[in-house]
């Protein structure tokens, strides 16, 4: 009897052993990845909300760069920036404040809008003043006499300002100084990769900006100022208190780049900052965001 007792404890070992094998593989063997196994990628708010394109090269071959933000908007508005380069240096420095604010506040922008800013349209200007091309500058890199002489223009020696098809002649004026337009409109590799992107993309409205008169300008190439344009300039000024007026009169400025927006019907201003070493964040985060809320539908 104790043999038969001892034989079936023997075999009810051997049986539980044998499950408890088998089902402890069969677990490990199921928490296995297998090939069509979806691991999730976590995403951020840059990658949903920006994103960057490469829109030309300049004279020198730096790339000119342009950053969007709320790319699912359907109405681009563009802000272009360091259009005299180094000379400007603030204008590209404030650009690169309004892309760190857009990015850590992408609810601020409408679901219909998509904001594109080119911090540094004139990078090599850009570069002989600061020597760089990117935000990673302050005011002690800034080479004052550079910033006055060779900086405000391209590697050309072209004021690109000078350079775009409203009243366009191939010398122009910067303040009492005689500056060179370039060979014929758009003849900078610059101006012509601003025009490219334009014509492409079709902003509803382009707010370029420049230094030093504190002010926002509307743009006109003979025809009057639109009443879109107008409500942009009006916009901006009432919310970041800069004064609003309806060209800049203080010298000629053939070949200007929002004169010429005029001219093909896009809506755009001109803004000023104040002087040659300060962004003025916080009158221009009032105006873009005016002009976000503008915009909305």
């Amino acid at each position: 009897m104790k043999k038969v007792i001892i034989a079936i404890i023997v075999i009810l070992i051997i049986v539980l052993g044998f499950y408890y094998f088998n089902t402890t593989k069969e677990i490990v063997v199921t928490t296995e990845p297998t090939a069509t196994t979806t691991i999730p990628v976590a995403t951020t708010t840059e990658t949903v909300n920006k994103t960057e394109t490469l829109i030309g090269k300049s004279v020198a071959g730096r790339d000119i760069m342009a950053y969007h933000y709320g790319v699912a908007g359907t109405d681009e508005i563009l802000l272009v920036s360091g259009i005299h380069g180094g000379y400007v240096w603030n204008t590209a420095l404030m650009a690169y404040q309004a892309m760190d604010y857009l990015k850590a506040n992408p609810d601020i922008i409408p679901a219909n809008v998509k904001v594109t800013i080119i911090p540094v349209l004139n990078p090599d200007g850009l570069f002989k003043v600061v020597g760089t091309t990117t935000k990673n500058f302050s005011k002690a890199d800034v080479k004052i006499a550079d910033m006055l002489g060779f900086g405000r223009f391209n590697s050309n020696g072209v004021d690109l300002n000078r350079n775009f098809d409203c009243d366009w002649k191939s010398t122009g004026v910067w303040q009492s100084k005689t500056v060179s337009g370039g060979a014929s409109v758009f003849s900078e590799p610059e101006s012509l990769a601003l025009k490219n992107y334009i014509e492409a993309n079709k902003p509803v409205a382009v707010i370029a900006y420049y230094a030093a008169a504190g002010g926002v300008y509307s743009s006109n190439c003979g025809t009057g100022i639109s009443a879109e344009t107008k409500a942009l300039t009006s916009a901006y000024a009432k919310a970041s208190n800069y004064p609003a007026y309806s060209a800049f009169n203080d010298y000629a400025t053939t070949g200007d780049l929002t004169n010429w927006l005029s001219k093909i019907n896009i809506p755009a201003i001109s803004v000023l900052l104040t002087n040659h070493t300060d962004t003025d964040w916080t009158k221009n985060e009032a105006g873009i965001k005016a002009l976000l809320s503008y915009y909305a539908d």
